[in-house]
C-alpha cells in the first residue's frame, strides 16, 4: 500500500527579504506565510524546522497510541514536544537533532513497559525513520 500526501510552497524574491507560503492538500495549512525572519529572527509566520517538528510529534504520538494498543492499554492523554535544532555546519545549515518530550497518562501501565513501548515509538514513527538527524526522547509516565 501507497500513500501520497502533497504539500506546496510558493516563494518570491530573494533569501532574506522575500517572503513564501506554504499549503497543503487538507487546507489546514493554506498559503500561511514563512521567511528568513520567521526561520531565523523569531518573526511572524512558520518555517520548516517547526512544521517537521510538528510533523514528528504527531507520527510520534500516534506511533505510541498503535504500539500501547498492541500491548492492550489505551491512553487518557498523549502530549508530545519535538525540538528540532538547525545548526549551521561547515557545509550549511542542517537539522542535527530532534528532541522529544512525552508526558503520557495510560493506566495500568508499569514504567518498565512504558520505557519499552515509547522506545519502540521512537524507532518505528515513520517521520522518525525519514530524518538523518540525532532523535532523543524525555519520556514521563503520569500518574
Amino acid at each position: 500500500m501507497s500513500i501520497i500526501k502533497k504539500a506546496s510552497a510558493h516563494w518570491e524574491g530573494d533569501l532574506k527579504s522575500g517572503i513564501g507560503s506554504i499549503s497543503t492538500e487538507t487546507n489546514v495549512l493554506n498559503k500561511a506565510p514563512y521567511g528568513f525572519k520567521a526561520r531565523f529572527e523569531g518573526g511572524k509566520g512558520t518555517n520548516p524546522e517547526e512544521l517537521i517538528g510538528a510533523a514528528h510529534a504527531g507520527c510520534f504520538s500516534m506511533a505510541l497510541s498503535m504500539i500501547l494498543g498492541e500491548a492492550n492499554l489505551k491512553a487518557d492523554s498523549i502530549d508530545t514536544e519535538a525540538q528540532v535544532t538547525l545548526e549551521q555546519l561547515a557545509d550549511g545549515f542542517s537539522i542535527t537533532a530532534v528532541h522529544l518530550i512525552l508526558k503520557a497518562k495510560i493506566p495500568g501501565a508499569t514504567q518498565q513497559q512504558f520505557d519499552e513501548l515509547t522506545r519502540k515509538a521512537k524507532e518505528g514513527c515513520p517521520v522518525s525513520k525519514v530524518l538523518n538527524a540525532k532523535i532523543t526522547l524525555d519520556a514521563t509516565l503520569v500518574s
